[in-house]
C-alpha cells in the first residue's frame, strides 16, 4: 500500500511539474517513480501522509475563502512567525507541510529550520501581537 501510494505522489509531481499528459511523458514519469530509490517507512507515517492530504483538501477552500477576504477586505499589515515542525516529520511530511502553509493566501513559508522550526509570513488586517 505504501508503494502504491509512493508511487501515486511520485507521479503526480512528475505531471505537475511536466504539464503533460502524452504516453512518452507517461512512460518516462513511471519510470523515473519507479527508479527513484526508496526507504522503509513507519507504521505511523502513512496515518500523518493521510491527515495531511485530508488538511490540503479542507485547505483549498480556505485559499478561496481568504482570497476572496483578501480582495473584500484588504490586509495591510504583515508578520514573521515560527512555528514548530510536528514532531517524527519525514521529509516527504515537510513538505507536504510546507505546501499546505502556503497554499493559502495570507501565508508562505520563508525558511525551513534544519533544528524544527519554519518562518512563515503572514499578511493580516492589523497588527497583530
Amino acid at each position: 500500500m505504501i508503494g502504491f501510494l509512493d508511487i501515486a505522489l511520485r507521479l503526480t509531481i512528475w505531471f505537475l511539474l511536466t504539464a503533460d499528459l502524452s504516453p512518452a511523458n507517461i512512460i518516462i514519469g513511471v519510470a523515473i517513480a519507479l527508479l527513484l530509490p526508496r526507504r522503509a517507512t513507519a507504521p505511523g507515517v502513512l496515518k500523518d501522509g493521510l491527515r495531511v492530504a485530508w488538511d490540503i483538501l479542507i485547505a483549498i477552500p480556505v485559499a478561496y475563502i481568504e482570497a476572496i477576504e483578501m480582495i473584500l477586505r484588504p490586509h495591510r499589515h504583515e508578520k514573521m512567525v515560527r512555528e514548530r515542525v510536528k514532531p517524527n516529520r519525514t521529509p516527504g511530511l515537510i513538505f507536504l507541510d510546507i505546501f499546505l502553509i502556503t497554499f493559502t493566501p495570507k501565508s508562505i513559508v520563508t525558511q525551513y529550520q534544519e533544528d524544527g522550526w519554519y518562518e512563515v509570513h503572514r499578511v493580516t488586517r492589523r497588527n497583530a501581537p
